[in-house]
C-alpha cells in the first residue's frame, strides 16, 4: 500500500496537467490510467487552442488557459507542433457579421487581441475561402497543438519530478482518501481528483453527458489555409443540446495536412463513423473551402466529448472531502488543460488564481440536472 499527497485518475491531457502542477508544487503524485494516457478524448480532439465568449466564464478560463499554452510555448517538445495560426472566425451574411463586431467588443474588453476583416481583407488572408464571405474576426493568438504529445509531455514531466504512474489497471473505487484497483492494490491518497473525460463510473452523480464527433484529416497539402477557420454558426452547434449537427471547422498542421471538422451528436454511442453525419460535415465544409474537393483524405476517426448543460467544466472538491473532479470540458479540455490543473491546485493548496472558480463548482450539478430532462 503506497500513499500519495494526491492520487490522479486519468492521464488524459487534463489529468496529465493536473499531475505536472501538483508535482511541480512538491507533492508526491500518483497517477492512474487504465488505457493509454492521453489515448481516448485527447488523442481524438483537434487541439485547437481557441478563446470562447459562450459565457463570461467560459471567456475568462479559455483565456487564461490559452495564455498559459502562449507562456509554455518555448518549453514544449517539438512533437507538441505547437502552432500560433490564429483563428478566423468567418461570418456568411450580414447577421453573422454583425455579430463578428459584437465579439470584437467583448474579445476587446477582456483584453484579447483580435481585428475585424472586411470581405477584401479576408479575401486576401485566405484565397481559398469561397468568394462572398462577408468578412471574419481574427483572433491571432490563438493555437494549434497535437494533443496526444502535449499530454505526454506534461505526464513525462510529472515523472521526473516523482510523480508515479500506475498503467493497465482501472480504479474501481474511490472515496474516502483511498484508491482500491481492479487487481486489489489500495492507494492511500490525501486527495483523489477524477479526470476520466467519458467515463464516470466513479462519479455517475455529475451527469455528464457523452457526445460523438468525426474528424477527417487530408494528406499533406502545405499552403491551403493559413488559419484555422470557423463558421461562426459554430457556436450555435456546440449550443444544441438535441439534435445532431455539423459545423464547418478546418485547421493547418504543421505537417500540411488540414484537419476537417465538426460534428456533434447527443446519443451516438457506437465508435464507427456514421456516412451520413460524415457526409454533412464534409459538405458543409467544402461550401466555405471549395478547394477541399479534390484533396486526399488519408484518415476518418470519431471520439467522445464529456458535456455539460451550461458547457462549463466541473472542477473542484464533491461531497466527499477527499475527492475533486476535472471533467465535462466537451470540446475545450485541450484548450482549459493547464487552466483547469491550476484550479485543481487552487483547491489543493490555496495557490492563487486570477479567474473566479466559482462557476466551475460541481455542486452546481444538481441544478443542472433539469436541463437535461
Amino acid at each position: 500500500m503506497e500513499t500519495f499527497d494526491v492520487v490522479i485518475l486519468g492521464a488524459g491531457i487534463v489529468g496529465a496537467a493536473c499531475a505536472h502542477e501538483c508535482a511541480s508544487a512538491g507533492m508526491r503524485v500518483g497517477v492512474v490510467e487504465p488505457g493509454v494516457p492521453a489515448g481516448a478524448a485527447s488523442a481524438a480532439g483537434m487541439g485547437h487552442l481557441v478563446v470562447m465568449d459562450d459565457s463570461p466564464a467560459q471567456l475568462a478560463l479559455s483565456h487564461y488557459s490559452r495564455e498559459l499554452w502562449r507562456d509554455l510555448r518555448n518549453s514544449l517538445p517539438s512533437g507538441v507542433e505547437y502552432e500560433e495560426c490564429g483563428t478566423l472566425w468567418i461570418a456568411a451574411d450580414a447577421e453573422e457579421m454583425a455579430e463578428v463586431f459584437s465579439k470584437q467588443q467583448r474579445y476587446l474588453r477582456s483584453g484579447i487581441v483580435c481585428e475585424a476583416f472586411d470581405e477584401l481583407a479576408l479575401r486576401e488572408a485566405e484565397p481559398n475561402l469561397r468568394p462572398g464571405l462577408p468578412g471574419a474576426l481574427r483572433v491571432p493568438n490563438d493555437g494549434v497543438i497535437y494533443p496526444p504529445a502535449a499530454g505526454a509531455h506534461f505526464l513525462s514531466s510529472a515523472e521526473r519530478q516523482g510523480a508515479r504512474l500506475f498503467r493497465g489497471k482501472a480504479a474501481v473505487s474511490a472515496a474516502h482518501g483511498e484508491v482500491v484497483l481492479e487487481d486489489g492494490t489500495r492507494l492511500i491518497a490525501g486527495r483523489i481528483v477524477i479526470a476520466t473525460g467519458v467515463d464516470t463510473r466513479l462519479c455517475r452523480w455529475l451527469n455528464l453527458r457523452p457526445r460523438k464527433g468525426h474528424l477527417v484529416i487530408t494528406d499533406r497539402y502545405p499552403g491551403i489555409i493559413r488559419h484555422q477557420l470557423v463558421e461562426l454558426g459554430y457556436l450555435k452547434s456546440a449550443h444544441n443540446l438535441d439534435g445532431d449537427s455539423v459545423a464547418f471547422n478546418l485547421q493547418p498542421r504543421k505537417t500540411g495536412q488540414l484537419l476537417v471538422g465538426s460534428s456533434r451528436q447527443f446519443g451516438a454511442l457506437g465508435t464507427k463513423a456514421e456516412p451520413e453525419v460524415l457526409r454533412r460535415m464534409l459538405d458543409r465544409a467544402n461550401e466555405y473551402v471549395p478547394a477541399l474537393r479534390s484533396l486526399l483524405a488519408v484518415r476518418v476517426w470519431t471520439g467522445f466529448r464529456a458535456a455539460t448543460p451550461d458547457k462549463l467544466p466541473l472542477i473542484g472538491p464533491t461531497t466527499d472531502p477527499s475527492v475533486l473532479v476535472a471533467m465535462g470540458f466537451e470540446g475545450l479540455g485541450i484548450t482549459n488543460a493547464p487552466a483547469a490543473a491550476r484550479l485543481v491546485l487552487h483547491h489543493l493548496t490555496g495557490a492563487h488564481l486570477p479567474i473566479d472558480p466559482t462557476p466551475f463548482l460541481p455542486n452546481r450539478t444538481r441544478a443542472l440536472e433539469a436541463q437535461y430532462a
